[in-house]
C-alpha cells in the first residue's frame, strides 16, 4: 500500500492517461489499466487523468488504493468539442486544445517540481503537459496511429466532415512526429503498427517499439459456468465493445444492414447482439426481431460464452483489438474483418475466421453455425501469445535504459 516502507524507497513515476484507467471496460482503458497495474509494482505511481463518463468517478477509490496520488478532472465532451475549434486559428490538431486543462497542468508542473523519476504517457494528446521535460526518461505509448484512424474517417464521411477529418489526420501525424522526437521512446500496440508509424516518422525509427495487449486468460475462461443471458430457442452472433466509439457505430450498423438479413434468410432463428456502453440513437434504432441491443453490461463474459459466434466487422481499425482477443481466449470461433485482425497472429481458417465484405461475412457465419469451431485453438493462441506479465516487460526495459536508440 502507499506510505509503506518498502514504498518509500521506490522511484516516482508520473502516469498521465486521455481518460480513467478503471475500470477497463473498453478497449483503451483495458490497455491503461494493465499497465498502470503493472507500473505501480515497481513505481510510485502519480496518475494524472480526465473522466469523460460521471459513472467512473465511483471507481476512484481502486486507483487511489494503488497510486501515490491521483488527479482527476472531468471533461464534458460536448463543451469540449466547441472548446477544441481553437485550434482552427492555431494551425494545431483539434485534439490538442480538447484536451487542454490549466488545472491538470499546474498540478503536472508541481509533481515535476517535487522530483519524478520518470514519465510514461498514454495516448499522445497527452505529452504536451510534458513537453519541456528534458532530465528523466519519457516514455509515450501512442498504442496505434490516432492520425491514420483521422484519415479513413475521413473517407467515410461528406464535405464538410471529410475535410474537417483530413485536416486533423494531417495536423495529428505532425504531432505524432513530434512527440516522437522529443520522447525517449514511442511504444504502439503491434510491431506492425510500429513498422507502419517507422515509416511515416523515419526521424524516430530507432526509438519506436511496440508491446502486445494481452488478456487475462484466468478471467476470460471458457471453463467456468456463466448464466445465459439470451433469450431460449435463438442463436447469437455477439458484437462487444463501446458504441460509443464512431468504428464500433459503422461496424454494427453495416452488419445489422448488409449481413443479418442475408443470415437470418437461412437460419431465421438467429439473433445479432449489440453488447456495449453507451448506444446512441442509430444503434438503437437498430432493435428488431433480429437485433439486440443490451447498452452497459456488468460482465461480458456470459455474452460471449453463450454466443454461436462472434463478429468483428470493423471497417475502421488500428492496433490490436481487445474485443477479438478476449474472444478468443473464451474459446470462442471469432468471424473477423482482416482491419480488426491487424496485429494478431492468429492463423486463418485454424484459429479464426476472416471475411471481407457482405457475402463472405454471411459465408463465414454459415460455416460456424453448420458445425465449424476453431476456439480451443483460439484460447490456445491467446494463451500462448498474448500475456500482460510478458508483454509489459518491454516496458520496463526501455525505463531502466536496457534498450536505447
Amino acid at each position: 500500500m502507499p506510505g509503506s516502507v518498502c514504498e518509500k524507497s521506490m522511484r516516482n513515476l508520473l502516469f498521465l492517461s486521455h481518460r480513467i484507467p478503471y475500470p477497463p471496460d473498453k478497449g483503451d482503458k483495458i490497455r491503461s489499466w494493465h499497465l498502470l497495474r503493472h507500473l505501480a509494482e515497481d513505481w510510485q505511481v502519480h496518475l494524472g487523468a480526465f473522466v469523460d463518463d460521471p459513472d467512473d468517478w465511483r471507481h476512484i477509490q481502486v486507483l487511489q488504493d494503488l497510486c501515490a496520488d491521483v488527479k482527476l478532472r472531468a471533461i464534458q465532451p460536448a463543451s469540449r468539442k466547441y472548446r477544441s475549434l481553437v485550434g482552427l486559428f492555431t494551425g494545431e490538431a483539434l485534439t490538442l486544445p480538447y484536451y487542454r486543462d490549466a488545472e491538470l497542468s499546474a498540478w503536472v508542473a508541481a509533481k515535476l517540481a517535487d522530483g519524478m523519476d520518470a514519465v510514461v504517457v498514454y495516448s499522445s494528446a497527452m505529452a504536451q503537459f510534458v513537453m519541456q521535460v528534458r532530465d528523466i526518461p519519457r516514455i509515450m505509448d501512442f498504442v496505434d496511429i490516432d492520425s491514420d484512424k483521422w484519415l479513413q474517417y475521413a473517407e467515410t464521411k461528406a464535405w464538410p466532415m471529410s475535410w474537417l477529418y483530413r485536416r486533423e489526420g494531417r495536423r495529428m501525424l505532425e504531432w505524432e512526429r513530434k512527440v516522437a522526437a522529443g520522447f525517449d521512446g514511442g511504444l504502439f500496440v503491434s510491431d506492425a503498427e510500429a513498422a507502419d508509424f517507422r515509416e511515416l516518422a523515419p526521424e524516430s525509427a530507432a526509438k519506436i517499439g511496440y508491446f502486445n495487449n494481452g488478456v487475462d486468460a484466468d478471467y476470460f475462461t471458457p471453463d467456468a459456468v456463466y448464466p445465459n443471458p439470451y433469450p431460449e430457442g435463438r442463436r447469437v452472433l455477439a458484437f462487444t465493445g463501446a458504441m460509443d466509439y464512431w468504428p464500433n457505430i459503422d461496424a454494427v450498423v453495416w452488419f445489422a444492414r448488409e449481413v443479418m438479413p442475408e443470415v437470418r434468410r437461412a437460419y431465421p432463428d438467429v439473433l445479432f447482439c449489440i453488447v456495449g456502453g453507451r448506444p446512441g440513437a442509430e444503434v438503437r434504432a437498430l432493435e428488431s426481431e433480429a437485433v439486440s441491443v443490451t447498452g452497459r453490461v456488468e460482465d461480458v463474459r456470459p455474452y460471449l460464452a453463450h454466443a454461436a459466434a462472434v463478429v468483428a466487422p470493423l471497417r475502421i481499425a488500428r492496433g490490436i483489438q481487445n474485443k477479438v482477443l478476449e474472444a478468443m481466449a473464451m474459446a470462442k470461433t471469432v468471424v473477423s474483418s482482416p482491419q480488426a485482425l491487424e496485429g494478431i497472429a492468429a492463423k486463418v481458417d485454424e484459429e479464426i475466421l476472416r471475411a471481407d465484405g457482405s457475402v463472405n461475412f454471411a459465408a463465414a457465419i454459415d460455416r460456424v453455425l453448420r458445425g465449424f469451431d476453431c476456439g480451443r485453438a483460439a484460447r490456445h493462441r491467446v494463451v500462448t501469445d498474448y500475456s500482460w506479465a510478458s508483454s509489459l516487460k518491454t516496458v520496463d526495459a526501455w525505463l531502466n535504459g536496457e534498450i536505447r536508440a
